[in-house]
């Protein structure tokens, strides 16, 4: 009687989390979720309570897919995945109306269509289905504050520039006039145009340093 040959899994350390940030951020790198983040990217509290419903999506639905990956039959696999992710967004969704209708009312049916976010199905499909629960874990927290500082980096630009303020505080005097196009959809683009734009620029200017490190 044979047995299927274990995989030998490598261990968890600071890059399992790390690449979420930058090497694979879900957002800057592999454009991923793009309907969220030009959707509700106008605050800041917005791009926050989003980005923290996510990762509570992802981390869940990780941990559960990764537990479970051994007795999910494999041609049942993306739907049971469904379910299990839909399972903690129907959480979310009660979380946030209980906390705060007024916040449930600006996310809107993007709540709900976590369900359908590509990088939390295709992080279940593609690694919390093949790693253990802790790796997977850590990997999903760490695509999940990935996409939350993108989210950031959106709302907080589209915010102070669309409405002068940050978090709801006015941040200029009387005379500042706002550039109401940030916090509409033609302002989303943008600004996330000029993100990708410093991040492509970031990302070349390290491997060039790295190119030159070697040289050395």
């Amino acid at each position: 009687m044979s047995s299927r040959p274990r995989i030998k899994e490598t261990p968890v350390t600071m890059d399992t989390f790390l690449k979420g940030i930058w090497e694979e951020n879900p957002v800057f790198v592999m454009l991923l979720g793009m309907c969220p983040v030009l959707a509700v990217t106008n605050s800041t509290i917005n791009a926050l309570a989003m980005g923290i419903a996510t990762t509570f999506v992802l981390l869940g639905s990780s941990a559960l897919v990764s537990l479970l990956r051994r007795g999910i039959p494999k041609q049942v696999r993306i739907a049971t995945y469904i379910i299990i992710i839909a399972t903690f967004v129907t959480i979310v969704d009660y979380l946030i109306q209980a906390i705060s209708l007024e916040l449930y009312n600006a996310l809107g049916a993007f709540i709900q269509l976590i369900v359908v976010n590509c990088m939390i199905l295709g992080r279940a499909e593609s690694y919390a289905s093949r790693n253990n629960v802790t790796k997977s874990v850590v990997s999903a927290l760490g695509m999940g504050a990935g996409f939350t500082i993108a989210l950031l980096c959106l709302g907080t630009v589209r915010e102070i520039l669309g409405a002068g303020t940050l978090l709801g505080f006015p941040l200029f005097g009387a005379d500042f006039e706002p550039w109401v196009v940030m916090i509409l959809p033609p302002g989303g683009f943008f600004v996330l145009g000029s993100w990708l734009l410093i991040f492509a620029l970031l990302k070349q200017r390290k491997t060039k340093m790295e190119e030159l490190a070697r040289a050395h």
